[in-house]
């Protein structure tokens, strides 16, 4: 059974009486494979994850495990990814039944996007409330 969190390591990069920052290191499937360095694909992303202070002793250069509940990373797909293609398609598909052009169809699909992802951008804080990080130490 999977784990009902998502944990990645890190190390904590700033510390402030309200936050404490950890970079994490994203690494794709290639990152972390033995031969990486010779065919030159491997990525690996350096983000940076705000987490609400707690008790505890932490120092800038500390390894952390920071955790996420699960439910709250699928929700993540979902608005992010899944919520966009259906807009994208309905908008699309609905405009071209009827009976607009293809450019014109494809152009307001798009644009139907750009509002989503504007409106996710408007209600972003409420948003960064919901999805709350915490760590633990290494």
């Amino acid at each position: 059974m999977a784990s009902p969190e998502i944990s990645h390591t890190g190390k904590i990069v700033e510390i402030t009486p309200d936050s404490i920052t950890v970079e994490i290191v994203a690494e794709s499937a290639c990152a972390s494979c033995h031969a990486a360095g010779l065919c030159h694909t491997a990525d690996a992303a350096h983000k940076l994850i705000t987490v609400p202070a707690t008790l505890g002793d932490w120092k800038p250069g500390q390894e952390v495990d920071v955790f996420l509940r699960r439910s709250m990373g699928f929700k993540a797909v979902w608005l992010s990814y899944a919520i966009p293609l259906v807009v994208l398609l309905a908008v699309l598909l609905g405009l071209l039944s009827f009976g607009f052009g293809e450019l014109p169809a494809a152009l307001m699909a798009i644009g139907a996007v750009c509002l989503y992802y504007l409106g996710l951008m408007l209600f972003r804080d409420k948003l960064r409330n919901e999805y709350s990080f915490y760590i633990k130490e290494k």
